[in-house]
């Protein structure tokens, strides 16, 4: 375990090498920061935080940069994330807000996440096996005529249009909504399909052909699914600090950035609404980006439970807690928009 004076002492060495891009001399350090300690001392202290892997002198001469350990224990003692300014939140929000449907939220918070963090920001669809049916609304269209709308907590909407062998009441409808509802509503929609399989034994054989015909596409509904998928903006961020950023080389990160299945596995791993992430360098099981940083949350119309996931990827030299911040407010507005659906 590291005192706190070293702990001071590698902060500020992150701090100043994610600023500047050069490593960090112990002169610099008694410049910039007010450690309260002799340069004979903050020598000492790198020495030591040398020694236990946390940083490391790229070449002779030179100042010390901190390593992928050095990054973790940085994260890890993180007391507070950067906040995001009033201006900022404010303009999430009226952003977010300005979305027209599902697929806008997610393509307005990929450029957002970007635009905040200057990193790769990634965001995950909202998965249907994680979703659950918030409603099932069926609209009379003409006497043999429906629609049936489902709508999910995941902010998908899907409508089909049922022609019926024969002719409907009000009433009808309005009994066969409130059977579907009452077995479907707040139940996963993997789950979904089971519960109203035999729907049409509890209705007057009369009446069971046209059940029959919305159970038909009702289920064809909750079984359809789509391939997940992930959406990213800022790519040309990578090229910001150079290949020297990701250790002489950026093609594997591209390449991975490349492969969705990929993308989806570091998100997948997010799924809790509430916490954010890091994954830091070799702590990549991927090795394409072991040279790279993730920082990923779960998002959901739930806060605990999550629907999908977004998050940002960039060179182990970040500013977390930046970009922490700016998943977490981002996560938090684009669940509250899906609440709101």
């Amino acid at each position: 375990m590291l005192d706190d004076r070293k702990l001071d002492v590698l902060r500020a060495i992150v701090e100043d090498y994610v600023s500047t891009n050069e490593p960090v001399g112990s002169k610099v350090l008694v410049e910039r920061h007010h450690l309260g300690v002799s340069p004979a001392t903050i020598r000492n202290d790198m020495g030591a935080l040398e020694e236990e892997g946390y940083i490391t002198q790229p070449h002779t001469s030179a100042g010390r940069v901190p390593t992928d350990k050095g990054y973790r224990l940085f994260v890890d003692k993180l007391s507070t994330v950067k906040p995001l300014s009033a201006a900022e939140r404010r303009a999430i929000e009226e952003f977010l807000l300005g979305a027209v449907d599902l697929e806008d939220v997610v393509n307005r918070s990929v450029r957002l996440l970007a635009q905040l963090t200057r990193q790769v920001a990634v965001v995950q669809y909202p998965s249907l096996t994680r979703a659950s049916v918030r409603h099932l609304e069926i609209v009379p269209l003409s006497e043999t005529r429906l629609m049936v709308v489902l709508i999910t907590d995941a902010g998908r909407v899907e409508q089909r249009v049922v022609d019926l062998p024969a002719s409907f009441t009000l009433e009808e409808v309005a009994d066969l909504r409130t059977a579907f509802n009452a077995r479907i509503a707040g139940r996963l929609l993997a789950d979904a399909a089971d519960l109203v399989i035999d729907l049409p034994d509890s209705v007057p054989p009369a009446a069971r052909p046209n059940v029959v015909a919305v159970i038909s596409t009702v289920l064809e509904t909750l079984v359809e699914r789509v391939e997940e998928r992930v959406v990213l903006a800022g790519t040309a961020n990578l090229a910001r600090g150079g290949a020297l950023d990701f250790r002489g080389t950026i093609r594997p990160v591209l390449e991975a950035l490349e492969e969705h299945v990929v993308l989806l596995r570091l998100l997948g791993e997010a799924n809790d609404a509430q916490t954010v992430h890091v994954s830091i360098g070799e702590e990549n099981t991927y090795a394409g980006l072991r040279t790279a940083s993730v920082v990923t949350s779960g998002y959901g119309a739930d806060s605990s439970k999550a629907l999908a996931s977004l998050g940002v990827l960039g060179p182990t030299r970040m500013d977390y807690p930046a970009a922490i911040g700016a998943v977490q407010a981002v996560a938090r507005y684009v669940g509250q928009i899906l609440a709101e659906a």
